[in-house]
């Protein structure tokens, strides 16, 4: 079997030190698999399988230590967890943060944003600048910084942490060019403020000063029955995208044999969304405390946090709030005095859009491919290592330490009866103030609008949901923001970007580049989200070019659709042509090719 055959190739002496360090090993002898002799190998599979988790820390390592994974490094990790080498190397090639030549000239490469809010701010000119002054430049998809566009990611070898370790100050390795944008958010209510993203801010005692705590304290008083019925009661629905109900998926997994599991998914890579970063730098120990409250609600013993790899800041005071968690009894053997056991562990990914997919996201975890995949079975059953698994963007999770700090009665006067409670909504693009934005569902999107400073010009388009979602025209603007009116409206709300566009914006451009987006993401695993995304994007070039769509290629483009929408394992696929969609419909595209 060729694939498992480990070549010559023998790692440095500082890539073996990083990723025994990243293992917490002290030698290879303390992995999955010692080779003595082609044919004859010590431990086997049962420490492989408890160690291949591991594979993305340990490729992490690797990435950081040499500028680049080698295949003397790659080895060394593969033996050590006793991944074969292709298996290992399939993984190491999906992500886009992993490179598997040598850097040619130097140690690091700026990764420029080219996504549709970034390249409406100049990320092109931007490129080029940073290519004059002698960088590496890599032009990629959205890096979650599109309320100060454009963004450029440092990613270096060796880099030192360019945070305090308690998280405090800025974080120099995300550049922002625009000078004038806002430095915090402005929200409405509770599960953030203004005054967050400093060091005093980031202890757990100034945290506890402003009610930190209660959501903990409201478990282990009421019980996991009456916690699920108030999440129930108060109608709370996923804030990822899919607004499933929240306590059914509590219930199902409550419900669970065996040891379970709680995953925080901050994946976010949809284009125009950057909210679970600015809840992660701002209020860390409230995300922390919120994955506690699931995992002792439904009794799972492990809580996981994966979270996108270009957020150092947030996944630096993410740790440092686990560290403090920790030492004050909030996770551990008793966590929290409930007499059961809970800790959390943080894994940051690499760079695939997919990976926010739920099943996608597991697989990346357990050291796969982050490939979705087929349903059933679900999570709630069959989850992450085949356990049930709850798995919530940081968003719900906050939300249900509301519930339990007001009740589910005062959490449900706001927002509408289909769609209870608030939501944060991601400003980006022609707007006066870009930011972050907490709204009662059934908000109308013109006075969102207002909310962030107005439209600058004239209205041409608005995207909501991100890429995977739809364009409405200016006369959406009466539109409530809810999850009954806009999937009546045939839109969708998804995680909450809501991206401006005036009618200086070359929509063509924008719209290419969507499809581009989705061409590059998918994970090519099933043919047609595989093929559908090249055909799309090629289509959508061709109509570029032409000045409009022809009626047959309006055609083809919905025959695609249909085929990536029926027969794609995951959602990518279901959307990947929403936006091309819903353009074409509004003219966005350009008038009709002869």
């Amino acid at each position: 079997m060729a694939d498992l055959h480990f070549s010559d190739a023998e790692p440095t002496a500082s890539e073996r030190r990083a990723v025994l360090a990243a293992l917490s090993v002290s030698s290879e002898s303390g992995g999955a698999v010692v080779v003595e002799h082609p044919r004859v190998v010590r431990a086997g599979m049962q420490r492989r399988r408890q160690m291949r988790h591991q594979l993305l820390p340990a490729l992490h390592a690797l990435q950081r230590e040499a500028g680049w994974i080698s295949p003397g490094g790659l080895n060394f990790v593969g033996r050590t967890l006793g991944v074969p080498p292709a298996e290992a190397y399939g993984v190491a090639t999906f992500y886009e943060m992993f490179r598997t030549e040598a850097p040619a000239h130097e140690l690091s490469v700026r990764h420029v944003c080219v996504d549709p809010i970034c390249a409406l701010a100049g990320a092109a000119p931007l490129a080029e600048h940073l290519r004059s002054q002698g960088h590496a430049v890599h032009e990629g998809p959205c890096l979650g910084q599109c309320e100060r566009a454009p963004a450029v990611f440092i990613q270096g070898r060796r880099e030192p942490d360019r945070v305090p370790a308690d998280g405090s100050g800025p974080d120099s390795l995300l550049v922002s060019v625009t000078a004038s944008a806002p430095e915090a958010p402005s929200l409405l209510r509770h599960m953030v403020g203004r005054d967050r993203g400093h060091s005093e801010s980031m202890s757990l005692e100034a945290y506890r000063e402003r009610g930190g705590g209660a959501a903990l304290d409201a478990v282990l008083r009421l019980g996991t029955d009456e916690v699920i019925a108030q999440v129930t009661a108060a109608g709370l629905s996923g804030r990822g995208g899919a607004a499933f109900p929240t306590g059914i998926k509590w219930r199902a997994v409550a419900d669970g044999d065996g040891p379970k599991h709680v995953v925080a998914n901050i994946d976010e890579s949809e284009p125009g969304t950057f909210k679970d970063r600015l809840l992660c730098e701002l209020e860390p120990l409230a995300i922390v405390e919120s994955i506690a409250v699931a995992g002792l609600t439904v009794g799972a013993e492990q809580g996981w946090i994966y979270i996108r790899g270009e957020y150092p800041l947030a996944t630096q005071r993410l740790r440092h709030a686990i560290a403090q968690a920790r030492s004050a009894g909030w996770l551990g053997d008793d966590a929290a005095g409930s007499g059961q056991s809970f800790d959390i562990e943080l894994r940051r990914g690499a760079g695939a859009y997919i990976c926010g997919e739920e099943t996608a996201l597991f697989n990346s975890l357990e050291g796969f491919r982050g490939e979705p995949r087929n349903k059933p079975p679900f999570p709630t059953t069959h989850g992450l290592f085949g356990r049930p698994t709850v798995v919530n963007n940081p968003e719900t999770l906050l939300n249900v330490n509301e519930i339990l700090r007001i009740g589910p009665e005062a959490y449900r006067s706001v927002g509408t009866e289909g769609s209870p409670g608030t939501k944060l909504f991601c400003l980006s693009g022609h707007v006066g103030r870009p930011g972050l934005y907490e709204a009662p569902f059934g908000m109308p999107l013109g006075e969102l609008l207002e909310l962030a400073g107005g439209v600058q010009g004239t209205l041409a388009a608005v995207l909501l949901g991100g890429a995977a979602g739809s364009f409405v025209g200016p006369d959406a603007e009466a539109l409530p923001l809810s999850l009954e009116d806009t999937r009546a409206a045939g839109t969708t709300l998804g995680s909450g970007p809501v991206m401006v566009f005036n009618d200086t914006a070359d929509m063509s451009a924008v719209i290419e580049r969507l499809a581009k987006f989705f061409r590059d993401e998918s994970c090519g695993q099933c043919v047609p989200c595989r093929v559908g995304t090249v055909r799309q994007h090629e289509l959508v070039t061709q109509i570029r070019r032409a000045g409009g769509p022809t009626a047959p290629q309006r055609e083809l483009l919905g025959d695609i659709a249909d085929a990536m929408g029926d027969a794609s394992i995951c959602g990518l696929g279901h959307t990947a042509a929403s936006a091309v969609l819903s353009a074409m419909q509004l003219g966005l595209l350009g008038d009709t090719a002869s």
